[in-house]
């Protein structure tokens, strides 16, 4: 039997455990054949390593970030982990990205919060978390552009929560200069903990309605199936 090893970052809210293994058990259940297991590059159990460690055979597993970019946890901490655990063989798949499967969840969490696609004084502030590498935050910047695609919205745009520009304050302040009468925050996060929590005390504060994170949506599993699919692919071609 194949392993997907889903990983998550980890974080002191246990929400986002929590939220991790919604996902694991919706992937048992969308593959009854596959061997799911979740764990975290830190703070909570299990450990990538420790799970990694475990495996009957790594080199018929496949590592599945359950990461929205392709950042330092998928580029460095995750390789650097598996290193570590002398997994030989084992496959990593790629982040979830910018996947319009993904940008179709975060339209159904805004309208939870009654928001019309075809409001034209709305403006929409998707915020994400930002990395250090640039390219990284130009791709993620990228979904607010999706988001907002067929509305009749004022427009949208992306902010950071932590680093770097613009900040939540910056991007709802661009958005009222070009005339948005109304905003919402539309939050490109997997799950609420202690960041969400921040933006959220920023909404309730200044009168803006706030959707839920994406959470343990189908879609989201059926992404990460993806690009475990894909890293066998790209294994068998190689």
């Amino acid at each position: 039997m194949n392993t997907l090893v889903l990983t998550a970052h980890g974080s002191k809210d246990p929400r986002s455990a929590t939220n991790a293994r919604a996902v694991g058990a919706s992937l048992k259940r969308m593959r009854p054949d596959l061997d799911v297991r979740v764990a975290f590059c830190e703070q909570n159990a299990p450990n990538l390593i420790d799970v990694l460690a475990g495996l009957p055979d790594s080199r018929r597993a496949v590592v599945a970030p359950l990461l929205l970019a392709s950042a330092y946890h998928a580029r460095v901490d995750i390789p650097k982990q598996i290193t570590r655990a002398g997994a030989h063989g084992v496959r990593q798949a790629g982040a979830l990205g910018e996947d319009d499967r993904l940008v179709t969840v975060l339209r159904e969490r805004l309208a939870e919060v009654d928001i019309s696609p075809l409001d034209p004084d709305l403006g929409v502030v998707v915020v994400a978390i930002g990395s250090s590498n640039t390219a990284v935050n130009a791709r993620t910047a990228q979904v607010a552009a999706k988001v907002a695609a067929g509305t009749r919205w004022t427009g949208a745009t992306i902010a950071f929560a932590t680093r770097p520009e613009p900040s939540v304050a910056d991007a709802a302040s661009q958005l009222r200069r070009r005339g948005a009468r109304r905003l919402v925050i539309a939050p490109w996060f997997l799950a609420p903990g202690i960041i969400t929590d921040r933006v959220w005390t920023y909404a309730r504060d200044n009168g803006i309605p706030m959707a839920p994170p994406l959470g343990a949506h189908p879609l989201v599993a059926a992404t990460v199936l993806d690009r475990y699919d894909q890293a066998l692919i790209d294994h068998a071609a190689a």
